[in-house]
Parts: structure tokens; sequence; C-alpha cells
């Protein structure tokens, strides 16, 4: 069974809503940390609340709170809460379509209202699984970033595992990198996803921190580092699903990466001695790889990194086989593209696959 997460925008809520939004995660906030030290905390039901506050509260959010308290009481032993969004369940929080617009209701302190939302178009049809019974919905809950107010909706499914003759099997190996974010090699089949355009921008959000800097404007500061980090994850969920989307067209069942634990990946500027440049979140990029291949049903294993940068398709290893972009061999004269010889290699896994992460999937 596999689970996916989509965050939905609230389609411009008014002042009013986002006002009662926020009152509801304040009250919410104080029964989970006032939960914590109840006794009766392990038989609770939403009449708990009445012994908290007179106010009407959605029964909901209550019961999916106790719930949630008391996992985090047991499993993490928390002892505070700063703070506790809203949470429903798949039996008071509905997803609609009218048209081509899609919605979602909940409860809420005042009555059951409904929102319109965002919906991007790789979401869209997730949510149309969804309204034809094809996923099952779980829990899903309201949040607030940056003066934006979003749902997080979580999605359960059965993916069948993609099946392959010896024969026919297919293996793509990535290589993850700085000049090419990622490169991706499918036998004589090669993909590119190139970091030129990206290091650009990464030093565009750097400078400009800089010079707020040393105008004092902390605020413009965070707002930047947050911008360039949401930046970061959309591009990285487009380059993922792309690196897919090429799998499935070609038939890939197995697909190898480099275990990068522990690995960092930077370059350092000529113009700017010593400043780490063009540097990605290469770990990230990764990880939505893999969950994206599992929901695809594709298998996902990892590699030793060592050598396989180096290493020719005829077993020569020296690190003089790379310079740059060019691979050329010291001792066949084999010349590739370094990034794909480096795929190549993974996808044959010339290094070993590395146990430890296998074990940890």
């Amino acid at each position: 069974m596999q689970t996916i997460t989509l965050k939905l925008e609230l389609q411009k809520p008014t002042k009013e809503k986002m006002a009662m939004y926020q009152k509801m995660t304040a009250i919410n906030t104080a029964f989970s940390n006032w939960l914590l030290h109840f006794d009766g905390l392990q038989t609770a039901t939403s009449k708990v609340f009445k012994h908290f506050s007179d106010k009407p509260f959605p029964a909901a959010v209550v019961n999916q709170t106790i719930q949630t308290v008391k996992s985090k009481k047991k499993k993490q032993k928390t002892k505070t809460f700063r703070r506790m969004w809203c949470g429903f369940n798949n039996q008071n929080f509905k997803v609609e379509r009218e048209n081509r617009l899609y919605k979602v209701s909940f409860p809420t302190q005042e009555k059951r209202i409904g929102v319109p939302v965002v919906c991007k178009d790789h979401q869209k049809p997730w949510l149309d699984k969804l309204l034809s019974s094809e996923v099952k919905q779980g829990t899903t809950e309201l949040f607030e970033k940056r003066g934006r107010w979003f749902v997080a909706i979580s999605f359960s499914f059965e993916v069948e595992q993609k099946q392959a003759d010896q024969a026919q099997a297919k293996t793509m190996g990535i290589d993850i990198g700085m000049r090419q974010l990622a490169t991706c090699s499918i036998g004589t089949t090669s993909i590119f996803f190139p970091g030129k355009e990206l290091g650009y921008r990464r030093r565009r959000f750097a400078s400009r921190r800089r010079k707020l800097g040393s105008l004092k404007k902390l605020e413009a500061i965070r707002k930047s580092k947050n911008k360039e980090s949401d930046w970061v994850k959309e591009t990285n969920h487009k380059i993922s699903r792309q690196i897919i989307r090429f799998a499935l067209d070609n038939g890939v069942h197995l697909i190898r990466m480099e275990d990068l634990t522990g690995i960092r990946h930077f370059r350092k500027s000529k113009k700017e001695a010593g400043r780490t440049l063009h540097r990605w979140s290469h770990y990230q990029l990764q990880q939505f790889i893999a969950y994206k291949a599992q929901m695809a049903g594709l298998l996902v294993e990892y590699v030793n990194p060592t050598y396989t940068s180096q290493m020719c398709k005829c077993g020569h290893v020296d690190k003089r086989n790379r310079d740059r972009n060019a691979f050329c061999c010291r001792k066949c004269g084999y010349r590739s593209h370094a990034d794909i010889n480096a795929a190549i290699n993974i996808s044959k896994a010339v290094s070993g696959l590395s146990e430890e992460k296998s074990k940890k999937n």
C-alpha cells in the first residue's frame, strides 16, 4: 500500500475565513496541550472538549486531535505542542468537483463550509481518482504557510509491481551532479537535466540576500530564503516527474541511483573564492524520484558511488579518465560524455549495491 499527500491551496479565502482558521488553530493547540496532562486521555471521546471549554468546536477536529495527541505522547514522548493544526478524517472532509472547479468542504466552529482550491495539472488526476474511488482518502490537515492557507490530503492505494522477463528487463541509471542535475541512461538512450540556468538563478538569490544583508533587512532575507526553498522543491518535483515519465515510456522496471549519504555537491566560484555556489538539494531530488518510482510500480536500488565516474566499460579505473564533461579512458581510448558514462556504470552497479541504503528501503 502506497501513500501520497497532496498540498492544495485554498483559493483566495476572505479575511473573515482566515481569521476563523487562525482562531480554530489557536483553540486546537491549547486543547492539545491540555490533553497531554488529562488523566482520561486513553479513553477520551469528543465529549471531553466540554471539560476544556464551553465554546463550540467541531467534534470531527476534536476526535482527530485526540488520536494525534495519544500517538505523539506515546511514541515521541511529546511534552508540549507549539502548534496543532486542525485535522479531519475521510468522513468529515469531502472533495467535490463542479464543472472544472475542485472544492473541499469541512466543519468549522460556525458551520460546514465549502472552499474552492487551487489545483495544479499534476494534482488533478489524483483528485479524479479519489472521486472515482480508485484511491482511498486518509486524514487531512488545514494549515497556514506564509500567509496562505492549504489543506494536505493523504491518499493510499495499491501499486502493481511491474514485471518483466529477464530478456526484456530494462534498468535506468541516474547520475546526480552539478553541471547536469540529473543524467538518465537506458542502454543507448539518455536524457539530461542541465543545471546552468538553475545555478544562475541561485546566484541571483544569493546576490539579492547580500544586498539585503548590508541594509540589515532580516525579514526580507528570511522571505528570500523561503522563496528559494519553495522554488528548489518545485523544480525537483518537475524534474522527478519527467524522469519517471521517461522511464515508463522506455519500459524501465528498475531504477538505480548512487547512495549519496554523506556526500555534498558544490562548486566554488573562481570570481568569488571560497563561496560555494550552484549547490542543489540532490538528496531531496533522489527522494522525489524514489517515491514517484514506487508509486509507478518501479523498483529502486542504490549503488555505492565509488569509481562510478572514473571507470571505463573496459574496467579501467583512473581519476584522469574524466575531465569535466568529457570521459576518455587512458587505457582503451573509449570516449563518452562523462555523466552518461557515470549513469551507465550506475545502471550496471559496477561498484556494487549499497547494502545499508537497501536495508532502509
